[in-house]
């Protein structure tokens, strides 16, 4: 088959090679002309992926056109930046075309999940959701790695999922893309949560406590908006919320552990080139479960210190100092 991907920062490009590996030729789209020359040159992402060859059927682009004609394409661009890279691609995409959106998060200006970003702004592609626990670097060095693909047509999304994968990188199929959002959405909020208790010295049993405490908290957002139970306690769950809230890979997870050490927010995002979902999707779940009326005391506090409204020392205690309550409630 022929796949498109629209974007190639680290995980646009672990996707296309693992596209190519599946057998199908893969366009990999980037904004940036120099890396698409170095690519081409190089056959290495250099400034994102280094270290990793790109196969011989991934053929880089800085042509939007090229989108034209994939039988599949798959959407890696920032959260925040869909509803402008849709604005721009939805004349290139074909009727009916699979759009497989990758990134994890929430609009933040107007709290839509981006399934919804992409009708608005494409209403000829058929959205999906890949999502589940899968760090760049793994899924291009050919490590073994399971996600979710969801689509509300689940006979299309498992002939997707047969489709995109292979011995090492296997789709399991879901009715529930709402859920999947949710999931890949609010664990890189509660990550970051993690990632402070790993840099203040919290100990094991804290950090166990709090990734605990803190899938109760997607839980009780994903029921409240009404995504499947069962989606939030799998792959795109609880399965992506134990990868990114234990791993300094975690973009997220590692942004906690230099805030708990001390480093002021600014100067670490200041050193970073791919973008930390989890600041821009606190601020908008919380101001999402206060209008739904849901306890979420650990992502107000992320919301909080990435606002700079407070700090990690004073969050802590914030969240020590709170009644004692029923685990079930």
């Amino acid at each position: 088959m022929k796949i498109g991907v629209i974007g190639a920062g680290a995980w646009g490009t672990a996707l296309a090679m693992t596209a190519a590996r599946a057998g199908h030729a893969v366009t990999l789209w980037a904004r940036e002309p120099q890396l698409v020359q170095d690519m081409r040159k190089r056959r290495e992402n250099t400034l994102y992926l280094p270290g990793h060859a790109l196969p011989d059927n991934v053929s880089p682009t800085h042509d939007p056109a090229q989108m034209t004609g994939q039988q599949i394409a798959l959407l890696v661009a920032p959260a925040q930046a869909t509803r402008a890279v849709m604005t721009d691609f939805a004349a290139y995409l074909g009727q009916g075309t699979p759009l497989v959106i990758c990134a994890k998060g929430i609009e933040q200006e107007t709290g839509k999940f981006l399934t919804r970003v992409v009708r608005e702004t494409a209403p000829r592609v058929r959205p999906f959701v890949l999502s589940g626990p899968s760090f760049a670097a793994d899924v291009a060095a050919g490590l073994p790695a399971a996600v979710t693909l969801a689509g509300e047509d689940i006979a299309s999304t498992r002939a997707i999922a047969k489709a995109l994968s292979h011995r090492a990188f296997r789709l399991y199929s879901s009715a529930d893309p709402l859920g999947a959002q949710i999931g890949g959405a609010m664990k890189n909020v509660l990550a970051i949560a993690c990632g402070i208790v790993e840099g203040k010295g919290l100990g094991d049993s804290a950090r166990a406590a709090l990734v605990t405490r803190a899938f109760a908290e997607l839980a009780r957002f994903g029921h409240k908006l009404g995504a499947q139970a069962k989606t939030l306690s799998g792959l795109s769950g609880l399965g992506d919320l134990m990868l990114t809230a234990t791993s300094p890979q975690s973009r997220n997870y590692s942004l906690g552990l230099e805030l708990g050490r001390g480093a002021a927010l600014e100067d670490i995002l200041k050193r970073r080139r791919a973008v930390t979902e989890g600041v821009h999707t606190a601020k908008i779940a919380v101001r999402m479960a206060d209008e739904m009326g849901i306890d979420m005391p650990i992502c107000r506090s992320v919301a909080a210190i990435v606002t700079g409204r407070s700090t990690p020392d004073a969050e802590i205690s914030r969240l020590l100092e709170r009644p004692l309550r029923d685990e079930t409630e």
